[in-house]
This record gives C-alpha cells, structure tokens and sequence, in this order.
C-alpha cells in the first residue's frame, strides 16, 4: 500500500459521510497517474501553489491602492487568511482540508491588478463581461504552464468557480451558485468572512474609519477585535451546520445578519469613500487605457505580449484580458508609464 492508498484509507475512517472523499473524485480532465504520496486534492494544492499565478498575488493589492505600509493585505495574504478560517471550518466539521485548502489557494488567480476596481472596469469592457472566478478558472486550465494549465480536477475547479458572485447572498444555498461539495460551500464563506474583517482591520489601520464608527449592533454580535470576530464566525458556522440534517453550510440568523451589516457598512463608509473613489477611478483609467491601446494595436501586442501558449486562432479582447488581468499591481503601473508617459531625458 502507498502512502497515498494509506491516506485515502484514512479519509474514509475520519472524515464525516458528507466529506468529499480523494478517491471518489470526478478526476481531471486528462487523466494522469496517482501520485504514489499525495491524495489527489493534496496534489492540487501544491500545483496551484508552484504556478506563477499564485506567486504574482504578492502584488496584487486588497483594497488600498500600493499602500506605503507594510501591514496592508495583498491579494496573497488575503488568501492566506481564507485558507486559514477555511482548514479551521473544514477540520471541525470533519470534511476533506485538502480539498478546501485547493479551492482557496486557487480562488482569486484570475484576480485583476487594483482589486475590485480593475475588475469592474475590464467587466464593462469586456465582451460578454468578466469575473474573476470566471479568470481563475481559466488561469487553471489553459494560461498556466504554457497553455497546458494545471489539469486540476472537477472538485477544485468548481469550488474556484463558484466561490463568488459578487454582492449577492452570502450563502450559496440561498442562491443558484451554490458549490457541489460542502468543502467548496465552506470557501465561499471564508472568502467573505476573510475579507470584511481585514479590510474593516486596514481600514481602521489607515485611519479611513474608526473602531466606534462600526454599529454597536454589529460590535455586540461579531466582538471588537479582529480575532473575537473571526472566532465568533467560525464557531457560528461551526455549530449552524447539522450535517446530518441538511447537507449545506450554514449560518445562525443573528450571525449571518450581522455579517451582512458589516460587509454593508464597509461598502457605505470604505469602499464608496469619496477619496478611496478617487484612487479606484485612476486605477481604472490605467486598466481602460491599456484595454483600448492593446485592442487598437493588435499586431505590436500580438508582437509583444501574446500571452504564451494561446493559439493565434484566440480572439484579440480574450487575449488583452487574459495579459492585463495577469498583471501586478506595480506592473501595470510601469506598463502604463511605457505607453502613454513620456521617457525622460537623460544626458550623459
């Protein structure tokens, strides 16, 4: 027996009949050998966390556009924190942690430059729109590894899909969105869990609002600090979701109200700020210039930034996508500063 065999056999002893069993998975779209010591979720986690995708989510901002501190959350420390609420979630309901894992690691790998700003932008000027679980998908299956993608399987490939749906309904079983296994359904609450506490931390932290700005409603359900607030979310989920009685993650009425709030009232007081406005606005001017110059200059970027691996037969826009929305932060910044800034002078 392997070590993956003996692995296996002891997801069947431990975890709960709901669980998403390694051996019982969907599989991938090309098959490949078992790898003689990694379960095959455990194998998609480590592919996901070698690509350069994951790597450029180091400069990726959250929310606050290149901050000058250190302490500020990038788009790889978000997915961190996920991974951490969501192992937590996963480990105490008995369900597949590698799995779970795979599906966080994996989440915002489509993610554009500039957060949500840049994403709202290319969705407006994008044929047919854009989402960046949509992207991450696509990272996955055809922009990693030079077109060959990381041959993920079903399971991961879905939770990563369906993680998000922009401001919509915190639980998927509440919409149509909802993941086919539970360790997917347990990301999509991470995801949001993660977030509105650490951007509400950031923002508290760049002096944007205050700790007593925050409803007394939410403070007395969620606690004060950050850690009283993840606590209290995890252990909601934690004890909300029978399953044995109802094969969804679930939230208590009270927690999720308050959860709700509080993701309202970052949008109200961080998010639509006048001056964090202003800052997504050039961000997005950075993201819709490149977008029209890119698309107007089809044959120097063809020459230049023809992401590698894509056949020429890929339609232009999709391409200009797949090279912008694969950009840093920092990156787009220079990208931008070669196109349309002029180069300065310099004489020796």
């Amino acid at each position: 027996m392997t070590v993956r065999e003996q692995l296996e056999a002891d997801e069947e002893k431990v975890l709960c009949p709901h669980a998403q069993k390694s051996r019982e998975s969907l599989g991938r779209k090309r098959p490949e050998p078992l790898d003689d010591v990694r379960p095959i979720f455990q194998h998609d986690r480590d592919r996901i966390l070698h690509s350069k995708a994951f790597r450029r989510l180091a400069g990726k901002t959250q929310v606050f556009l290149a901050p000058e501190g250190d302490h500020y959350r990038t788009r790889l420390t978000h997915t961190l924190e996920v991974s951490q609420i969501a192992r937590t979630i996963a480990r105490a309901l008995r369900l597949n942690e590698s799995l779970t894992e795979a599906i966080v690691m994996g989440h915002d790998l489509g993610h554009t430059p500039f957060g949500h700003a840049g994403e709202r932008i290319l969705a407006k000027l994008m044929p047919g729109g854009f989402h960046h679980g949509r992207q991450s998908v696509r990272v996955v299956d055809v922009l990693e590894n030079d077109g060959r993608g990381l041959n993920l399987t079903a399971e991961v490939r879905d939770g990563i899909l369906r993680h998000s749906k922009g401001k919509g309904k915190i639980l998927a079983s509440e919409t149509e969105h909802e993941a086919s296994t539970l360790e997917g359904q347990i990301a999509r609450v991470a995801d949001i869990a993660a977030y509105v506490n650490h951007d509400l931390d950031d923002a508290i932290r760049g002096q944007v609002i205050g700790l007593d700005e925050v409803p007394p409603a939410i403070v007395k359900v969620l606690g004060r600090s950050h850690s009283q607030r993840i606590s209290r979310l995890v252990t909601d989920v934690v004890a909300a979701s029978r399953l044995d009685q109802k094969r969804h993650i679930e939230m208590s009425p009270e927690v999720l109200d308050a959860l709700m709030a509080l993701r309202d009232f970052l949008y109200a007081k961080v998010y639509e700020r006048p001056e964090i406005r202003a800052e997504f606005e050039r961000a997005q001017r950075v993201v819709r210039d490149l977008w029209e110059y890119f698309n107007t200059h089809a044959d120097e970027f063809r020459a230049k930034h023809w992401p590698k691996g894509l056949p020429e037969s890929e339609e232009l826009a999709r391409a200009v996508a797949d090279f912008i929305t694969g950009m840093t932060d920092r990156y787009a910044m220079r990208t931008y500063e070669e196109y349309f800034l002029p180069r300065r002078w310099v004489v020796f």
